[in-house]
């Protein structure tokens, strides 16, 4: 089984309200927000995007989800660097972890079984 396309982005910021209205004026629209400087907001029918404030001493990171359809059912390549392998996630999620050649870390997200 292959993954099967870009679930979402995951985009850290020093500041959640301005990421966040620079988002929404690209027409995105708030799905969710958390009381502690996250949220989900979704446009055009395309993969999501999910804002989280990190410390201003942390620098904000990019990192592009996959989707894979049934985590127990998805065979990695024996030349796939698996970081860490299918785990529940406390949103509701199965997530992995894989190193690209160039060391860029990739999450793969599959639903909870269930």
């Amino acid at each position: 089984m292959a993954t099967e396309g870009i679930e979402g982005v995951f985009v850290e910021t020093h500041n959640w309200g301005r990421a966040a209205g620079f988002f929404r004026s690209l027409g995105f629209e708030l799905e969710f927000a958390t009381d502690h400087g996250s949220g989900l907001l979704r446009g055009g029918g395309g993969p999501y995007v999910f804002l989280a404030e990190v410390p201003a001493d942390r620098e904000p990171q990019v990192q592009v989800v996959l989707t894979v359809a049934d985590a127990d059912a998805f065979r990695p390549d024996s030349a796939l660097d698996v970081v860490t392998p299918f785990e529940e996630t406390h949103y509701g999620t199965r997530e992995m972890t894989v190193r690209d050649p160039d060391g860029r870390i990739w999450s793969l997200q599959a639903p909870v079984k269930g």
